[in-house]
């Protein structure tokens, strides 16, 4: 089997489950499972949330490849794609062309629909502000954020605008709507409106991710996660309490 064949079959499957979302210790699974199929056991795999380096030794020949990723987003089905082509590469020959052709049409698929994004966020803003006890009153207030807010990330995405604007954008649409409404009808109650807005922006599966990373002994990754979700709840926190406090002045400095 060639082993330059093998080395980029499983980069490429490693790189697509972490683009998407998936753990370090997963990616380094993955790549070891289908080396290891194919009678290669020294496999030497470094994984960090941008960068996969792998190594491996063949019969005397040593080969690597690397793997930079420029972008990263979430989409969970793509690794459990991934992860169960790999499973099944453990448990039957599948010849390397049938592989390569599996992980083409999975990086392929299409994500959800923009449509189902933008009325899935605008339910999971309103639903949240309920469950942090929130009244149905506020249900549609943060249901009309999540709108926004999901309406501007678009916006920002397609002209690659720095995702630290916004989320601070975000924060600061949640905040000034929240305090909007309030002032016209005391009733609202603004915290469960902007808790519930802003769910939509905190990074849960890269905290997860980096607590996981960590406990597993990938510091690097761990700690580079960690990091990561931190200056976004960090732009978060910036962009609502500007909001906050700039309404607040504008509306006469009460509430």
């Amino acid at each position: 089997m060639d082993t330059d064949n093998i080395i980029h079959i499983a980069a490429d499957a490693g790189k697509l489950m972490l683009e998407n979302g998936g753990e370090t210790y997963r990616v380094e699974q993955t790549i070891s499972t289908i080396c290891k199929t194919f009678e290669i056991h020294n496999v030497n795999s470094f994984i960090t949330p941008t960068t996969i380096v792998i190594s491996i030794n063949n019969n005397g020949e040593t080969v690597s490849t690397v793997r930079r990723l420029t972008g990263t987003t979430v989409n969970l089905k793509k690794v459990s794609l991934v992860a169960d082509l790999s499973e099944r590469i453990s448990n039957k020959s599948i010849p390397t062309s049938e592989i390569k052709r599996e992980l083409r049409y999975i990086s392929t698929l299409p994500p959800y629909s923009d449509d189902t994004v933008l009325i899935s966020s605008m339910f999971a803003a309103g639903f949240f502000a309920l469950l942090f006890g929130g009244a149905f009153r506020d249900f549609f207030i943060s249901f009309f954020i999540g709108m926004l807010i999901t309406l501007n990330g678009r916006i920002f995405k397609k002209y690659n605008v720095n995702s630290f604007f916004a989320n601070v954008c975000g924060g600061f649409t949640a905040s000034s709507i929240a305090v909007i409404a309030h002032h016209f009808n005391p009733n609202f109650n603004i915290d469960k409106i902007i808790i519930g807005a802003i769910m939509l922006l905190v990074p849960g599966l890269l905290v997860t991710n980096a607590i996981r990373d960590t406990l597993n002994g990938d510091l690097i990754s761990g700690i580079s996660r960690a990091v990561e979700a931190l200056i976004i709840a960090v732009s978060i926190a910036i962009g609502t309490a500007i909001g906050f406090k700039l309404f607040i002045f504008i509306l006469g400095g009460t509430l």
